[in-house]
């Protein structure tokens, strides 16, 4: 799991992979390039609440990911990595291509990549490449992982939102769970009405499932 945030999938994946026959493997932020203090608590957090309970959530192995990040983990030895709504950040940074192609080199062949993103409407735009607004086209995401080697095998609506008009203030971090009420980074402005995006519900998203050949 890649960029893990708070730890929403751990909280599943966590028992479920304790209780079977796997392990799971957070990606956090790269300590060499931690950005602010803000993703420096993140981490510390992260790794505080996972480890306080290691009946329930297993010894959980953590890598790192970043702009100077080595390997994942050895080269074939991971049967599945996630991306869940993190693309953006990766773009904002330029290091989208990095991520496919760790991933890529991380599994097995015949391993699975699984990715969730808020999804851009496709019209006359190009993409932007640093995703300002949080949005990302369905095909710029599937070029993407075609270029490190995936293979596409399916999509999902599940995670979809006809009622994300992809047209907000502070981009798709003004809808829950995030609820900006100011640009990124700037204190929150109590003056701000959000009951709109409450209306609206989580973002609009793409669910992508990827393959790394077999060889």
């Amino acid at each position: 799991d890649m960029w893990p945030g708070a730890g929403y999938m751990t909280e599943i994946l966590g028992p479920y992979l304790t209780h079977g026959k796997g392990h799971y493997l957070a990606a956090l932020f790269e300590a060499n390039n931690l950005a602010d203090r803000a993703t420096i608590d993140l981490t510390d957090r992260y790794r505080a609440h996972f480890g306080s309970d290691k009946k329930l959530y297993g010894a959980i192995d953590y890598t790192e990911f970043g702009p100077e990040s080595p390997s994942l983990a050895p080269a074939g030895s991971v049967v599945g990595v996630l991306f869940l709504l993190v693309i953006q950040d990766w773009m904002a940074r330029g290091i989208a291509e990095k991520a496919f192609a760790d991933a890529y080199a991380a599994l097995k062949p015949g391993g699975i990549l699984g990715v969730e993103q808020h999804r851009a409407d496709i019209g006359h735009v190009n993409q932007d490449p640093a995703a300002t607004n949080g949005y990302i086209q369905e095909p710029f995401v599937k070029q993407l992982a075609s270029e490190a080697g995936f293979t596409f095998v399916a999509s999902s609506e599940m995670n979809a939102n006809p009622k994300d008009d992809k047209d907000h203030p502070f981009g798709v971090w003004t809808l829950p769970p995030q609820r900006l009420t100011a640009p990124r980074g700037q204190p929150p402005n109590p003056e701000f009405d959000g009951s709109l995006y409450e209306s609206i519900g989580e973002s609009d998203r793409m669910t992508l499932k990827f393959r790394k050949p077999q060889q």
